[in-house]
């Protein structure tokens, strides 16, 4: 018997990871794509098994993005991106004109933790933004901190379960946290903005949105740019230190939540502004990193910060249950102008959160004033649990055809509004990871660029963190810093020795 073939607790000897048909899986790292680029494809079973289990794991809360608050607001577009006319990169209606007002809705959260826990924990915060265009809604959801821990969907599930409390004693364990991270290189570069004091914001009219993945804009002739969509705060940026945390979190551990809503009441609107990052729909050789992994920030001296619009918000919710916690959103929630690129978190996320909310809201969920579009809905779809509405009634068709196509006044397909966008993809269809990957590179930028005080803030939570570990994580957690920076790795170890 081997050393990995030592007996579990339940005198099971073999350790080998199946999926619920009891099928061995070889590849739990990847999923199934196109070349080592993507896109993804359909028939990512062990993927859509492993995902679909994990939306359906809390009853009813969100497993992730629990903890929410939430404002009505409006976006109001510049009619143009950078210095160019908005119509040069897209034929998104909500964006061709100066002054154009879109209703929007927008929910802040934690990600991790549960629907009532403290909101000064250490933990990315989630960046949701809803706008009810004259085309149907746009979902955008991501997060303040710009990039992600994991490039690839399928280990989504088990990043949140290292994070979450263990399943024995019920409390987040650092040893656990450390070790899945430890062993995930990619992750360094979030670990150094989340341990550091961006980690924890004041609160959130305090903090930036990114739409975190990559995404495309399309125009009127059908040709497309890759985009990264960010919110910058005009309030500022501000954030607490773990010290500071805790003095708050003893005495308000609902204070965000009471920013946000006491703010508005007092006619303090917060404000954003939307910009974009804008480069060429190619794989960009001369770039270090691939620019669809999101574990990779796209450097703004070479794709600037282009403003695109600003979002207000100036109404709090009426209810929270009927607004905030039943607001639901989705990756794959856009409008034409506007399109996937083959972001592997991206494409597993678009099938995820929409998964997500029929299961934890119900299948008819878009019925629901907080979520339904404020333009007509028309389709032959019907039925399901809490189905109240239906839309082909209301858009003023034939209810006796329920089906397309259809010669007996049923609904038609909408015309075209411009050229399709139709990328060539050509590829081994395999489970590969992209080419460059450069795990420790930006996390290092990302240490040197700090402030003293970031710094020193930075390697004293982790060293506190890693203090909780066995030492063999300590040591994998060392050497991975060290590759990002021989001072930062350095100073950990200093500090977990002393």
């Amino acid at each position: 018997m081997t050393d990995t073939q030592k007996p579990d607790e339940l005198g099971n000897e073999d350790k080998t990871l199946t999926n619920r048909q009891g099928h061995p899986v070889s590849d739990n790292q990847n999923v199934r794509t196109v070349g080592d680029r993507g896109p993804t494809v359909l028939e990512n079973y062990n993927f859509l098994e492993k995902i679909t289990h994990f939306d359906r794991e809390r009853i009813p809360e969100r497993v992730v993005h629990a903890r929410g608050a939430g404002a009505h607001g409006y976006f109001e577009a510049y009619g143009t991106i950078g210095d160019e006319p908005a119509s040069k990169y897209t034929r998104a209606k909500l964006l061709q004109e100066k002054g154009k007002i879109t209703p929007m809705f927008v929910r802040f959260s934690t990600v991790t933790h549960g629907g009532h826990s403290p909101e000064t924990l250490r933990d990315p915060r989630g960046f949701a933004v809803k706008f009810y265009t004259e085309d149907g809604n746009w979902d955008l959801v991501g997060n303040n901190l710009k990039i992600f821990f994991v490039r690839d969907p399928i280990k989504f599930p088990d990043l949140i379960h290292a994070f979450k409390p263990d399943p024995v004693h019920n409390r987040q364990d650092p040893n656990r946290i450390f070790d899945f991270l430890s062993l995930t290189p990619e992750s360094m570069h979030m670990v150094t903005w989340l341990f550091s004091p961006w980690g924890i914001p004041a609160s959130y009219r305090f903090m930036e949105g990114s739409g975190v993945n990559t995404y495309k804009l399309v125009n009127a002739e059908g040709v497309a740019h890759l985009v990264k969509y960010h919110w910058v705060p005009k309030q500022g940026l501000k954030f607490l230190t773990q010290a500071q945390a805790e003095e708050v979190q003893a005495k308000n551990f609902n204070h965000a939540t009471a920013d946000l809503y006491d703010a508005i009441e007092r006619g303090e609107y917060p404000e954003w502004e939307f910009c974009v990052q804008i480069m060429s729909d190619d794989e960009h050789p001369e770039l270090d990193f691939d620019p669809l992994d999101d574990t990779k920030i796209w450097p703004v001296d070479q794709f600037p910060f282009l403003p695109v619009g600003r979002m207000v918000l100036d109404k709090n919710p009426v209810n929270y249950f009927a607004e905030v916690e039943q607001a639901a959103f989705g990756t794959g929630v856009l409008v034409d102008g506007l399109d996937f690129s083959d972001d592997k978190m991206l494409q597993g996320r678009t099938f995820s959160y929409s998964d997500t909310q029929r299961y934890r809201v119900g299948p008819n969920y878009l019925q629901l004033p907080i979520n339904k579009p404020k333009t007509r809905v028309a389709t032959n779809q019907q039925g399901g649990q809490m189905d109240f509405a239906v839309d082909a009634v209301e858009a003023g068709a034939n209810p006796h055809i329920n089906y397309e196509p259809s010669s007996i006044d049923g609904l038609k397909e909408a015309q075209p509004s411009g050229k399709p966008h139709t990328p060539h993809v050509e590829g081994i269809v395999g489970r590969q990871k992209i080419s460059r990957t450069n795990d420790y590179g930006q996390a290092g930028d990302r240490y040197r660029s700090f402030s003293d005080f970031e710094r020193d803030d930075l390697i004293l939570n982790l060293v506190t963190q890693l203090k909780q570990c066995n030492p063999e994580i300590q040591e994998r957690m060392v050497h991975h810093l060290t590759q990002c920076d021989p001072e930062y790795g350095a100073r950990v170890r200093e500090g977990l020795s002393s």
